[in-house]
């Protein structure tokens, strides 16, 4: 039943062939960095060279390289209509009408329940943004910037003043951080290159950093969240150790980079000071010059020249690079606690194939919400499955007829909960390091 001699040579164009018939088991095994297959809606697709051009970043489409990626791709493209076009070169085939529409014994039930509750959603109008909101979201970050500089600028420059400026100009950071989000996640124009111009100014302008490099970055994390070597979010540089399973990994290999059973301490130390301002910066800074993006340096360039116009004639140079790293200090800790909530402590693996919703449901959760949850955490409550805050009442029964979990904490359990999994991931890797 396979494409037999229709199977074209990793990246040769699919148009002007005729098209095969594939098995699951032909589709899985192109799934390599130089020869990539993947199926949307039943047809078969050679991305192999596509994946080099793909806007979103050549590693988020190859991580479904040999897999069924129809959910990844409804979810990552708000104009469906418009990116068929750049599929249709790509086709090789389709599946044999013998095989199902989900990959690797997916529950098909659940995906099919979960796309009817999806296009639920969407007729009752929770999909749709509202401009509005936006604007006074950015109109506040913009209000307590300023409200920063007048404070010192009007009044002196001494610590209180000074600690004051500070908490403002972190707080408007943290908030541009969670805005950028929502336009990077061309979730707010009904026109992408309008979400592309305002997100570049978010987060470049407002905040000094790269949307491309946000972009290739994140959109990793939504395709396969918490799974090692595909979520760069968990890839922590074998400084901390995560889950139930890496620990007893390392701990068989003897690997000790760290004193990982007191990873829940130096966690304070290592993990929200410093990812901002020292490791978040580099890297972007790395990646925009090495990729030769100088339009986000262009424009992480103008945040920058914008701060130092405002802040050496009160600090000086020396002063406005200090009070620059406390505010990345500050934001970091704000960022960090907040984001890690639905990392941490949720699953963490190996690539299990696991269907789009389950994956979603099972590394993240939700935190329980008031007016003040909402502004603190980007007014999405739940955080990383990005929409499925939007309706979390119908995803209730979900937990009984599919039995996957729906996670409700309070923002107190959820910041607790980093740290006694942190410390449960450490005496899993004691154990293993010591008596394995």
């Amino acid at each position: 039943m396979g494409g037999g001699g229709q199977q074209t040579e990793p990246g040769e164009p699919a148009s002007g062939k005729a098209k095969g018939v594939y098995t699951w088991e032909e589709v899985q095994s192109h799934c390599s960095r130089n020869d990539q297959w993947l199926v949307v809606d039943r047809k078969v697709y050679n991305i192999t060279q596509w994946a080099k051009r793909h806007p979103g970043g050549s590693r988020v489409i190859g991580h479904y390289a040999g897999e069924d990626a129809t959910e990844a791709f409804t979810a990552f493209h708000p104009d469906l209509k418009f990116v068929q076009k750049f599929l249709k070169p790509l086709l090789i085939g389709e599946l044999a009408a013998t095989e199902p529409s989900q990959d690797r014994d997916k529950n098909a039930a659940l995906v099919q329940d979960f796309e009817t509750l999806r296009d639920q959603v969407e007729k009752n109008g929770l999909f749709r943004a509202q401009p509005l909101f936006f604007f006074l979201h950015l109109s506040h970050i913009i209000l307590i910037e300023a409200l920063g500089w007048l404070i010192v600028s009007m009044w002196g420059t001494g610590w209180i003043l000074t600690l004051l400026c500070s908490v403002l100009l972190a707080t408007a950071q943290s908030q541009a951080g969670w805005l950028q989000h929502d336009f990077g996640h061309l979730s707010v124009f009904k026109k992408s290159s309008w979400n592309h111009l305002v997100h570049k100014f978010v987060i470049g302008h407002l905040k000094g950093a790269s949307a491309n490099w946000w972009n290739h970055r994140h959109f990793q994390h939504h395709a396969k969240p918490n799974i090692f070597t595909k979520d760069p979010d968990i890839n922590m540089l074998n400084v901390f150790v995560l889950g139930q399973t890496q620990p007893v990994e390392y701990g068989i290999k003897k690997i000790k980079n760290m004193p990982y059973n007191h990873q829940h301490q130096y966690f304070f130390l290592v993990g929200p000071p410093l990812l901002i301002p020292v490791y978040f910066y580099m890297q972007i800074m790395k990646t925009m010059i090495s990729r030769r993006d100088w339009v986000d340096l262009a424009w992480s360039l103008s945040y920058y020249f914008r701060f130092f116009s405002c802040y050496i004639p009160l600090y000086g140079v020396f002063g406005s690079l200090a009070l620059m790293f406390f505010v990345r200090f500050l934001e970091s800790h704000w960022f960090v606690w907040v984001t890690q909530m639905n990392h941490i402590p949720m699953d963490i693996d190996h690539e299990k194939h696991r269907d789009w919703l389950t994956m979603q449901l099972q590394s993240t959760c939700n935190i329980e919400q008031s007016f003040f949850n909402d502004w603190f955490m980007n007014h999405a409550v739940i955080s990383e499955g990005n929409f499925l805050f939007l309706f979390s009442l119908k995803l209730v029964p979900y937990d009984a007829k599919h039995g996957i979990p729906y996670r409700v904490k309070t923002l107190w359990r959820g910041f607790a909960d980093i740290v006694t999994s942190l410390k449960s991931s450490g005496d899993l890797w004691l154990d293993a390091y010591l008596h394995k």
